[in-house]
């Protein structure tokens, strides 16, 4: 090309050594094939290796201690409510069943409800569909109050 000439678009290519074909591994020795990337020969390298095997070594699942015990699928999970929380909720006394207790927010609507003897109390409670321990019990009954289970 002469020094007077303006520079074109189809004059243009790219630097010696910057355009490298793709090594294309695993096709024929002529080029580069051999191993294709695998290393040498072995059990790895034919593709019969399960997961999780280490080459004959005690494998970490077999080396962890297993699951022990059992889980009952039957248990009843009850909510508990203190008699104090009872006190502040509705201080007046009166009849209380599950549902103004899950309308006040102090149980959730999917398991039933036992009232534990946290705490002390004067007025009388009239508890319905709840169940309470002894302690709990004696408390209420004791201010003039009630617990009936259904």
């Amino acid at each position: 090309m002469a020094d007077n000439e303006i520079l074109q678009m189809h004059d243009l290519k790219p630097a010696p050594g910057a355009n490298k074909d793709r090594t294309r591994v695993g096709r024929g020795e002529g080029s580069k094939g051999k191993t294709a990337g695998r290393g040498a020969k072995g059990q790895t390298k034919r593709n019969h290796v399960r997961p999780g095997f280490e080459g004959g070594q005690l494998p970490l699942y077999m080396r962890l201690p297993k699951l022990r015990g059992f889980k009952n699928p039957f248990r009843v999970e009850f909510q508990v409510i203190n008699i104090a929380r009872l006190v502040e909720l509705f201080p007046e006394g009166g009849d209380v069943t599950v549902a103004d207790l899950i309308a006040k927010g102090a149980v959730r609507s999917n398991a039933p409800v036992k009232v534990l003897g946290e705490g002390e109390t004067t007025v009388a409670f009239n508890l319905k569909g709840v169940k309470a321990s002894a302690s709990a019990k004696s408390k209420i009954e004791a201010a003039g109050g009630s617990i009936s289970e259904d």
